[in-house]
């Protein structure tokens, strides 16, 4: 049976006290730059949604003729469309990954804007026809509406209420109702609607995750750096170390995921 948050935990043994220091120092100094999570294969898994947001997205790029790729992270998923449009844009507001997303996509002739993800979005009117991001922070969607073209679409996937909270709870302790219920995807709908724009597509899917030691916490925290507000390994280390001794003694830490997948529309 799990200790509960504030048990004391028994004293680890030497080995299980060297593997805790070793797990935690690796993925303490590990870059964490763009948004590549491939550093936590072998150590986390995570069932993806059903309708392969890259996929679908790379279908669309490839009718587009000027398409904006929002909070686009380190470049990742826009660098893996097959086909790009004419005019691809992308913007970034973290340093580390405006780099990263540069290194990328300028081969493929995509140009990326610094921008500090607050309105206005720094272009014109009707200048997309196509706009789209992957787990944007927020959502502006004022901006959105203003910058498609009429007939054009934005296609998003987002992070949906209470997303991993198993774990944000574990260091947090419960939170409150506005917060688990925060980014529901029905109001995304409204708020699409309230900004001129009609929701063609809607789908919410919560999905296992699982994280198999402490180094891949460690490095998720880090990464995620809105699931436990200021994270650092010293400041939580002793809730670190009942984790670690929850997973040694009985096996994969389980979470869920949720994520919404939202498609609108600006009336011709």
């Amino acid at each position: 049976m799990s200790a509960a948050p504030h048990d004391p935990v028994p004293d680890p043994a030497p080995d299980e006290a060297a593997r805790f220091d070793a797990l935690v120092a690796e993925a303490d100094a590990v870059s964490v730059d763009g948004w590549d999570f491939s550093w936590l294969d072998g150590r986390a898994t995570e069932q993806r949604p059903s309708w392969g947001y890259a996929r679908a997205m790379g279908e669309r790029m490839g009718r587009a003729r000027a398409a904006l790729d929002i909070q686009t992270g380190g470049g990742e998923v826009l660098a893996s469309v097959p086909k790009l449009p004419p005019l691809a844009v992308a913007t970034e507001s973290w340093p580390p990954n405006i780099a990263r997303a540069t290194a990328l996509l300028h081969p493929r002739g995509a140009v990326v804007v610094a921008d500090e993800d607050e309105p206005p979005l720094p272009f014109a009117d009707a200048a997309f026809d196509l706009v789209v991001s992957r787990h944007p922070v927020t959502t502006w969607w004022d901006e959105i509406a203003r910058v498609l073209a009429p007939g054009g679409t934005y296609f998003s996937q987002q992070v949906g209420p209470a997303s991993v909270f198993e774990l944000v709870e574990f260091f947090l302790g419960p939170q409150p109702p506005e917060v688990r219920g925060a980014r529901d995807p029905e109001r995304a709908r409204a708020d699409a609607q309230a900004a001129g724009l009609d929701v063609v597509d809607l789908r919410f899917e919560r999905l296992r995750t699982e994280f198999l030691d402490i180094g891949a916490v460690v490095y998720f925290l880090r990464k995620v750096i809105w699931m436990v507000p200021g994270f650092t390994v010293e400041r939580y280390r002793p809730r670190l170390a009942e984790l670690h001794h929850r997973l040694e003694t009985e096996g994969p830490f389980v979470a869920h995921t949720t994520r919404f997948l939202i498609e609108a529309r600006k009336p011709a």
